[in-house]
């Protein structure tokens, strides 16, 4: 941590251009593309996503999962064990408003990933892609003076809430073989240099998507089953070189059939990593910073809060992010509190309705916000 300012990051994904998308759409389609073009592509849009976090003024960046064509789906290229098409289920808060979802399917593009499910043994198959990622995000730090960044991978659990068992006898041994296989990305991600985040919306957003068939106490026993298998999954990795990420789905919606932080909190925290990154800027969860300030929180948690919206083209102002800052200062300490974002600005790729450009203008926001409260908790030389 740093020990005179507010330090900044997001939650991974961001803005991805036109010929990325491209790419990524003719991978997942099984069209025909030129593997060396894709990978240069990829490259350079690390390297300039990296420029601009830099220029920015981002203390932790990433590389903007720009070769994943989904945060919790790009397993199956990686993978053996996925195959088929999964019929999407309709999210629980959305299931009312058929009108809504289709005018949100116009306006933000309609989701033509695969939805796979689990069909058969599940090992590691494919290295390239992982090793591409690292060289082209290693060869970006150096290029601008970059010496703390991360990269995001998917936890067990969010990759069964995508992707359904249909081959494995138990919830409990689908998940066991996901940890195992995905162990390696894992621990090579942080062998290369970069801090590790686990993606882990399977622990809020999951209740009312891929798991809403269950009661609530059912959820809530997968979702502690889960963080266990993570943890086991992780073993081998300091605590403080890991991020988890919670949310309830980065979607513009009702988000009415939410479950309560309270509920799930005490679960998250049973988790390895010391950072935790969730969504404290949008209107259905901006509330429960009471919740953090009433929790037993251990010392060695890290608290990240997204403090701008990933789903709203608003640019939040600077002094309200300050504000949101010094909220949790008081809670855990100004040692303990990292500026984050609710979200990614590109979960899929190609899909979404917010705009690129004012994607990195909110992220403009955030550092000056984070400056402002830096200045309050340490003086105005400090920042």
């Amino acid at each position: 941590m740093s020990l005179n300012k507010i330090l900044t990051t997001h939650v991974g994904s961001l803005p991805r251009s036109p010929a990325v998308v491209d790419f990524l759409l003719k991978r997942e389609n099984g069209e025909g593309y030129d593997k060396a073009a894709f990978w240069h592509t990829m490259a350079e849009a690390v390297d300039g996503l990296v420029a601009r976090q830099v220029a920015i003024g981002l203390d932790i960046p990433s590389d903007g999962e720009t070769s994943k064509i989904g945060y919790a789906t790009y397993i199956k290229d990686r993978l053996s064990g996925f195959g088929g098409d999964s019929p999407r289920q309709v999210a629980v808060d959305l299931q009312p408003y058929p009108d809504f979802r289709e005018r949100m399917g116009v306006f933000a593009g309609k989701q033509s990933f695969k939805r796979q499910s689990c069909i058969g043994p599940i090992a590691v198959i494919e290295r390239e892609s992982l090793e591409q990622d690292l060289q082209n995000m290693q060869a970006a730090c150096r290029h601008h003076g970059v010496t703390r960044a991360f990269l995001n991978a998917a936890s067990p659990g969010v990759v069964s809430a995508f992707q359904p068992n249909d081959y494995y006898p138990t919830h409990t041994t689908y998940l066991e073989a996901v940890a195992a296989a995905m162990q390696e990305e894992y621990e090579a991600i942080v062998n290369a240099g970069f801090d590790l985040q686990v993606d882990c919306p399977d622990l809020a957003m999951a209740r009312h998507t891929g798991f809403q068939t269950l009661t609530e106490a059912q959820f809530l026993e997968r979702a502690n089953q889960q963080v266990e298998v993570m943890n086991h999954a992780l073993r081998n990795i300091p605590r403080e070189r890991l991020r988890m990420h919670v949310c309830w789905g980065n979607y513009e919606g009702p988000h009415d059939h939410d479950i309560a932080l309270e509920k799930v909190l005490p679960i998250v925290l049973k988790a390895k990593p010391s950072q935790i990154l969730f969504e404290a800027a949008n209107p259905r969860h901006a509330h429960e910073w009471t919740v953090w300030r009433d929790a037993q929180l251990p010392e060695d948690k890290i608290l990240v809060p997204g403090l701008l919206t990933s789903t709203s083209n608003y640019v939040e102002h600077p002094e309200l992010i300050a504000q949101r800052v010094l909220q949790f200062a008081d809670i855990v300490g100004r040692d303990r509190v990292i500026a984050g974002t609710d979200c990614g600005f590109g979960t899929f790729a190609g899909i979404g309705k917010m705009d690129a450009e004012i994607s990195w203008r909110k992220l403009e926001s955030l550092v000056e916000g984070a400056r402002r409260a830096s200045q309050r908790l340490w003086g105005t030389a400090a920042a």
